[in-house]
């Protein structure tokens, strides 16, 4: 039996069909609404893909006897590109291509692999780090396909616009289609960046890594004629797909209009932060030096670097966590300017008993215990990322009960209350884009709901463990006001809180005086014995 295999044509330049009355240029064709993203834990393969589904234009529509049961019509989630065969075969995605460890080909197609896992609902970094075992990858080869694989999806949405409008059918299997938006991604920086290869290469290289995987080897001769397509029309391919808010702006229309119904006066800024490159900002361990003593320490390594908060240095150019002196000895960690607010916040002193609910990866446990000799219980559900939390806490030289359970549980507590308590409640993580492109991808409009139900959860069942007088400081990497200004005034009116000042809504900074995510704080203290009867 013949195999069908998936077949891709490029879109001809012919004029387009006349335009139905009404519509206008840029605007959305009906079913066109952007998809949702989805959560990394519950995303199902369709779901999440920024993607929108396209109706067949200038085809005669086949006559067909009629069905027991009309089709639904496409849910306005649902991606735009179709599907191109109606025989699918298992996606080869721990395939090791026979290509140079060291070559761009080998590098797009593992960016490609893991672009087309995180389209099966696999948040990137675990997407990475099954290519790279996969791959077998070295160091220098996990780094070229981490700084694709990021880049793609910062641009997801904008190359995947570019692909719909240059081809006739979705590309197949995803991993092909991963290829081509890595690619493009490549031959279209964000207005004044630089290309990091020549377009030649990048095209050249594209091929060879398509020529490279069973899967769609013989897809090689469309790779190159749809990257050399668009480098002969960039310009009009380019300002066709930027009317597109899907283009313009790389998130999901729900995302957009959620930041736009929430901060009015900001949301351009607020969007175009999220798509910035982060910085690579330090916190110096005051047990160990000063802020002072280690940028001399920098400049003793050529390294420039500015003091951007109170423990707070940025480097100018980032580099590999182990290039960074004194970094394996504990002198400084890896922290956004804006999340090393949590621990002064917190007001802790020696001989407190504090405790970090959702502490993983630990960033804000090491800096509670450089601050002050406290007793600290590290609490995160996920025992696998706890681990990582007493890596981090031994490099610095500290030490921490690190405890696994569900923060909306009490088995695990001994029944001693706290003096003070650190809830970084589990969010959408929407203020974190720039660090995490793919959460945009991935979460669904939903998603804020469910998210803050549990947030409540624990913030209930952790007031419980405060004492009289005591402090908890309520965190979010949440943009929405459902998961952090709502949430807590909600809480302070439950418990008659007392709510201490706090910076509250942080939207991200991508400039040179301010640089961070975004976050959420409100301090709460609990009414002492006597004002509590």
């Amino acid at each position: 039996m013949t195999e069908k295999r998936p077949t891709l044509t490029l879109k001809p330049k012919a004029a387009r069909p006349a335009k139905s009355a009404g519509s206008r240029p840029g605007q959305p064709r009906p079913g066109n609404a952007p998809g949702q993203g989805r959560a990394a834990s519950t995303a199902r393969p369709q779901e999440g893909r920024p993607a929108q589904q396209r109706s067949s234009e200038a085809r005669p529509a086949p006559q067909r006897a009629p069905a027991p049961e009309s089709r639904p019509a496409p849910r306005a989630d649902e991606t735009r590109l179709r599907h191109s065969h109606e025989v699918r075969n298992p996606v080869q995605l721990d395939y090791r291509p026979d290509l140079k460890p060291d070559s761009l080909a080998f590098a797009l197609l593992g960016a490609a692999s893991s672009l087309a896992r995180v389209r099966t609902g696999t948040a990137l970094p675990q997407a990475l780090a099954e290519v790279f075992q996969a791959y077998d990858a070295t160091p220098q080869a996990r780094g070229a396909m981490q700084d694709i694989a990021y880049r793609s999806m910062r641009q997801l949405g904008r190359s995947e616009t570019l692909l719909h409008s240059m081809t006739t059918k979705a590309p197949e299997p995803p991993m092909l289609a991963g290829l081509l938006c890595a690619a493009l991604a490549l031959l279209d920086p964000p207005e004044a960046g630089v290309p990091p290869y020549e377009a030649f290469t990048v095209v050249d290289q594209a091929v060879g890594a398509a020529a490279a995987h069973p899967d769609f080897a013989h897809a090689k001769a469309m790779v190159n004629a749809v990257l050399r397509r668009f480098l002969r029309e960039r310009d009009q391919l380019l300002a066709e797909a930027l009317r597109e808010p899907l283009a313009r702006w790389n998130y999901p229309q729900w995302w957009i209009d959620s930041v736009r119904g929430a901060y009015p006066d900001a949301w351009e800024q607020v969007l175009a932060a999220g798509n910035q490159q982060p910085p690579l900002t330090l916190r110096i361990n005051v047990r160990k030096t000063s802020v002072e003593q280690y940028l001399q320490t920098l400049a003793a390594h050529g390294m420039e670097a500015r003091q951007v908060g109170p423990s707070a240095v940025r480097l100018a150019v980032p580099v590999n966590v182990h290039q960074i002196p004194g970094f394996d000895d504990g002198l400084v960690s890896v922290q956004d300017a804006g999340a090393q607010l949590a621990a002064p916040l917190l007001d802790v002193h020696d001989g407190m008993r504090v405790l970090d609910a959702c502490a993983a990866p630990g960033g804000k446990s090491g800096h509670i215990l450089e601050l002050a000799e406290v007793e600290l219980t590290a609490l995160d559900v996920d025992a696998r990322r706890l681990q990582r939390v007493a890596q981090n806490l031994q490099r610095l030289g500290l030490s921490a009960n690190v405890t696994s359970s569900p923060a909306e549980a009490r088995d695990w507590w001994d029944g001693n209350q706290y003096d003070r308590i650190l809830a970084d409640v589990p969010c959408t993580a929407s203020g974190i884009v720039r660090r995490h492109p793919d959460i945009r991808w991935l979460r669904r409009k939903s998603d804020t709901h469910q998210l803050a139900t549990l947030s409540a959860k624990i913030l209930d069942n952790l007031w419980q463990m405060l004492r009289p007088d005591g402090k908890l400081l309520f965190v979010t990497c949440s943009l929405w006001p459902q998961e952090s200004e709502a949430q807590a005034a909600a809480f302070a009116v439950r418990h008659g809180a007392v709510r201490l000042d706090a910076p509250g809504q942080l939207l991200p900074r991508s400039s040179a005086g301010q640089d961070h995510d975004g976050l959420f704080y409100a301090l709460f203290q609990k009414p002492g014995a006597a004002s509590s009867r």
